[in-house]
């Protein structure tokens, strides 16, 4: 149930929408058909009136609503597996910056934050802030020790309003799904969830900090990829010290070229990166927008370095997600459209009792277009998309971090592009891809995946006798319990078995692992008798580790 306030928030919300000619869809929706007629009753529908396309109309209304629907509007936006073509690429153009509250304002809640006086912490601190959005703005200042940084402030009382607003949007959103007024096809609640995840987690300035020095810590090695370093001490919730940073904006492409900055390296380089992020770290810079990329340009023999700011949306894939882009792009790049298919059925991302040829062929004629042109020319955020809305008819449920990946990809082939008009992105992609393909499948992932559980297995493995006593005191003292409960017998027979072939399991791999090791160490003492040992020490041992595993899957 909303408050007062919010109530009043409501109104001022419908009237917004419409002023801006809402009211003519609203009006057409099944539920206000029998009431349709008072459209035209209403005053400001006696004259006609020139509308413009309502994408237009949506995102001017999210704007004149203030931040949180701005901000809303770029998280709907991402959803392009839901929105129609217009209203995607129209939301996409909101821009997320507000006026900036007085520094005073700024100065008070750091040294709240702080508990002393601002000239205690900083040696300067410039109140005219650098930028200013919804949620936060950022101040230039300078420690004690000389160290310029950025300092951002969370907007005074900013959290309450989200709430408020938040609490409007979900009212709004269950209406709409209670009431079919299309809310069924595009699931606002869920849409709504996603937003609330991502605004609070925008909120917490110590979460910022967190992602920045976990990129920082996965690219430490990497000299022409840099991210600020965090002033952990002075960094709260509400505010965020960070390393200054200077560099040219990677939009600004003329500056770019007079700097000597090599455009065609720097558009791959960018490409490269974010899928090291994907594959390799599982962790990714979510919001590549090019306000959030500099490059400083090659100086007195050092290279150019990419630089990267804002933290405050990243992403992570688990493996399964790793594998199924993983397998399914390459798959598309040799335009086996059955192995999509399959690969969607066998990992359960689309129901079990889909059609692999009905997929296949939705699939086929949703992409088969996109290959009749150069390779090079082919969008790969353009491509998931396709492969994310085929999926979706066949009610595949698709995950937040596989939506931001494909907003993120779009970016980056943006401002790929835009650098370097023919960069090839699958060429680029490509040795990423299938790098992960060989260390995740065959027999050096198998060697992997053991390596990593080797120990967990090790330590479960002298616990299996007391635990098959146990199981045979269970069932001495279930006797007078078994005759009346049949089922439970059979539970626990199965039980028992399974515990028996585990306990052979092992033992038969053990003994093969320890057999390995013995005929590899005797292999150079008596090379005559034992020519042979090194390949019967590696079939012995890869026996034994295929038991192992067996084992331990019963």
């Amino acid at each position: 149930m909303l408050s007062i306030r919010q109530m009043g928030r409501l109104v001022a919300i419908q009237r917004v929408f419409i002023r801006h000619g809402f009211d003519e869809i609203i009006f057409t929706m099944h539920l206000f058909r029998p009431v349709r007629y008072l459209l035209y009753l209403l005053p400001w529908n006696w004259f006609r009136r020139d509308h413009k396309p309502r994408a237009v109309r949506l995102r001017i209304a999210f704007e004149d609503l203030g931040p949180i629907f701005v901000k809303f509007g770029q998280i709907l936006s991402t959803r392009q597996d839901l929105l129609p073509a217009d209203i995607a690429a129209e939301l996409e153009k909101l821009q997320d910056s507000v006026p900036p509250f007085p520094g005073s304002v700024a100065r008070k809640i750091i040294e709240e934050a702080y508990d002393k006086r601002l000239e205690e912490v900083f040696l300067e601190f410039d109140e005219v802030p650098l930028a200013s959005a919804s949620v936060a703005q950022v101040h230039a200042a300078k420690l004690k020790s000389g160290r310029e940084v950025i300092v951002k402030v969370i907007r005074p009382g900013i959290e309450k309003n989200i709430r408020s607003d938040l609490g409007i949007m979900r009212f709004l959103a269950e209406k709409m799904e209670q009431y079919r007024l299309a809310g069924n096809f595009l699931r606002l609640t869920s849409v709504v969830d996603e937003f609330e995840r991502t605004i609070i987690g925008e909120l917490d300035m110590m979460r910022e900090a967190a992602n920045a020095s976990q990129l920082r810590r996965n690219f430490q090695d990497e000299p022409r990829y840099y991210v600020p370093e965090i002033v952990w001490d002075l960094t709260r919730r509400n505010v965020l010290v960070m390393e200054r940073i200077a560099g040219i904006p990677v939009n600004d492409v003329d500056n770019l070229k007079r700097a000597g900055v090599d455009l065609k390296w720097l558009a791959g380089y960018g490409v490269e990166i974010f899928f090291i992020q994907v594959f390799r770290d599982s962790f990714f810079h979510a919001d590549m927008h090019p306000g959030n990329i500099f490059v400083t340009p090659p100086a007195e023999g050092r290279p150019s370095k990419v630089m990267v700011v804002d933290f405050g949306i990243m992403s992570s894939l688990t493996e399964f997600d790793q594998r199924y882009l993983a397998e399914n792009f390459l798959a598309f790049l040799n335009r086996d459209y059955q192995l999509v298919a399959e690969l969607h059925v066998e990992s359960g991302w689309v129901p079990a009792g889909t059609r692999v040829d009905e997929f296949e062929a939705e699939i086929r004629a949703v992409c088969e277009p996109l290959f009749d042109r150069p390779l090079k020319e082919i969008s790969f955020g353009d491509l998931l998309l396709r492969l994310l809305q085929t999926a979706r008819r066949f009610n595949m449920e698709i995950l937040p971090q596989l939506l931001l990946l494909q907003k993120t990809i779009v970016n980056i082939e943006g401002v790929g592009r835009q650098l370097y008009p023919e960069l090839d992105l699958w060429e680029t992609a490509r040795p990423q891809l299938e790098r992960w393909i060989r260390e995740r499948m065959g027999l050096r992932g198998l060697l992997r995946g053991t390596r990593e559980n080797l120990p967990h297995w090790m330590d479960r493995l002298p616990h299996m006798p007391s635990k098959i006593l146990d199981l045979v005191d269970r069932l001495r003292d279930g006797k007078i319990q078994l005759e009346n409960n049949s089922k439970d017998f059979r539970q626990l027979r199965e039980e028992m078995r399974s515990y028996n072939r585990q306990t052979v399991l092992s033992v038969i791999g053990s003994g093969a692992l320890m057999s390995s090791a013995i005929v590899y160490g005797l292999g150079g003492e008596t090379p005559a008798m034992l020519a042979g040992a090194p390949l019967v020490s590696w079939v012995s041992g890869t026996v034994g580790f295929i038991l192992l595993i067996l084992a331990f899957k019963e």
